[in-house]
């Protein structure tokens, strides 16, 4: 007796890319989380920005600085990451 085998399957399309998606949203949220982790980090061990002028001494923490660059990475991190990709109309 003989049998025909079956030809391997190939994984759907669809299914490869439910997972790509899924992977760029992990990776855009642990690159947000990482970043907001070091900002805090900066915040309780960091320096601080000084300015001494003659009768003036200004004292910033560095992390009010950090912060706002954290914030325009993590803007163009989630646009990147969490919007999906346009897909072409050809």
């Amino acid at each position: 007796m003989t049998s025909v085998s079956a030809a391997p399957s190939q994984p759907s399309t669809r299914r490869e890319a439910a997972s790509w998606s899924r992977m760029r949203e992990m990776w855009a949220s642990l690159a947000i989380g990482v970043i907001w982790l070091v900002v805090l980090a900066d915040a309780l061990f960091g320096p601080d920005i000084v300015s001494s002028n003659p009768g003036t001494f200004t004292r910033i923490p560095s992390a009010i600085v950090l912060a706002f660059f954290a914030w325009l990475a993590t803007r163009v991190i989630a646009v990147h990451g969490f919007v999906p990709p346009k897909e072409n109309a050809d």
